[in-house]
């Protein structure tokens, strides 16, 4: 299951994973445990949301970037 579709939006997992990182969880297993997605998934998540430049990943864990916040507000 992708979190971007073709278009280029979130599917219904990124949302879950961007709409977690915007309570503040940083690291994979944080997002995992609030957005309720495999860690497999929240991983491989991660990684397709930071090439989209919806996150960005820190020395502390992910972020979201501008554009990631647009998209859930």
């Amino acid at each position: 299951m992708a979190c971007i579709s073709p278009d280029g939006k979130p599917t219904d997992s990124g949302i879950k994973m961007l709409r977690a990182l915007k309570a503040g969880h940083k690291s994979a297993e944080e997002v995992a445990g609030d957005s309720r997605l495999p860690l497999f998934r929240v991983r491989s998540g991660l990684r397709e949301l930071t090439q989209a430049s919806l996150a960005i990943e820190t020395d502390s864990g992910y972020e979201l970037t501008e554009k990631g916040t647009a998209l859930i507000k």
